[in-house]
């Protein structure tokens, strides 16, 4: 099977239990995920199958968005409700308080990350340091909050979602804790589902009990989506029969003899090639130097 399957991943499950499970009812051996998701986490999980494994690498960064509860007045050693208490704050946070410090917390800003994350430090990944009692010096990272709204705040119980607009490697977590923190007690996240990931939503999703379901049916197959959805931000370009030859052999394509004119023809600038017939064969990239669209990766067969 080859194709991107949407999962809305359900609680407890890591994303590689995730993949087991699919492999098993795709009958399909190489799927991977676009981003993994905590075992608390819920919600958007791409899974790319067969031949759309060729894309791991080129997926653009187009940013994800969360859904997440918190609760401020107690901090854990994940930053989570699923860590150990660490300390307990006894301020009383208000509402217009926690408003007037979102602000600094959204566009481009630096984040550290947490001890119980996937990072790696001199070769060993953090959260295996963490598990050992050890915490290490980590430098922060830059990264974009796009947007980030209180949905809602009950201060009697101290705890809100947050709708998080962030790009890649932004720990919703660290984020809730620095919240808490800034308004000089502390906060952990108690809930997240990612409604948004690699340009998919979970409008698009299907959940693993559906997938059981269309896999006994023989019906999994229709909630495959083409590989070419991953690109929708490029240009496309029909290419001939003779080309698509060609090019499916890996072979360059005569920018001259391609339809890309002139002012398209930008050194580097990718496009999704497709044959006459509408098949998409791949992405190719302008070379100015070669004077051709050079192939970057290809999805038809070789």
């Amino acid at each position: 099977m080859n194709g991107i399957i949407i999962i809305d991943k359900p609680q407890d499950f890591t994303s590689f239990d995730v993949v087991a499970v699919m492999r098993r009812l795709c009958k399909e051996r190489k799927i991977g995920h676009t981003g993994t998701l905590d075992p608390m986490a819920t919600g958007v999980l791409p899974l790319l199958l067969g031949k759309a494994t060729r894309a791991a690498s080129l997926i653009e960064d187009t940013g994800k968005e969360y859904l997440a509860g918190f609760r401020l007045g107690v901090a854990t050693d994940t930053q989570d409700s699923t860590g150990k208490v660490t300390a307990q704050s006894e301020t009383k946070v208000t509402k217009a308080q926690l408003l007037a410090v979102l602000p600094q917390f959204t566009g481009d800003i630096m984040q550290m990350p947490p001890m119980y994350s996937a990072v790696s430090k001199n070769g060993q990944r953090l959260y295996k340091l963490a598990r050992q009692g050890i915490e290490v010096e980590r430098e922060s990272r830059p990264i974009t909050v796009e947007n980030l709204l209180l949905n809602e705040f009950d201060e009697n119980t101290q705890t809100g979602s947050l709708t998080v607009g962030c790009s890649k490697g932004t720990y919703i977590r660290t984020l809730c804790a620095d919240i808490g923190t800034q308004l000089q007690s502390c906060g952990i996240m108690t809930n997240l589902r990612r409604t948004r990931a690699a340009g998919f939503t979970l409008a698009d999703s299907i959940t693993l009990e559906e997938a059981k379901e269309r896999s006994v049916a023989g019906t999994l197959e229709q909630k495959a989506l083409p590989i070419e959805k991953l690109f929708e931000s490029y240009e496309k370009i029909m290419v001939t029969e003779a080309q698509t030859v060609r090019f499916c052999n890996g072979g360059g394509l005569s920018l001259e003899r391609t339809s890309l004119l002139a002012q398209q023809q930008t050194e580097g600038k990718i496009f999704c090639a497709y044959s006459p017939d509408q098949t998409f064969l791949g992405l190719g990239k302008v070379n100015l130097e070669k004077a051709e669209l050079s192939v970057l990766k290809l999805f038809c067969e070789q």
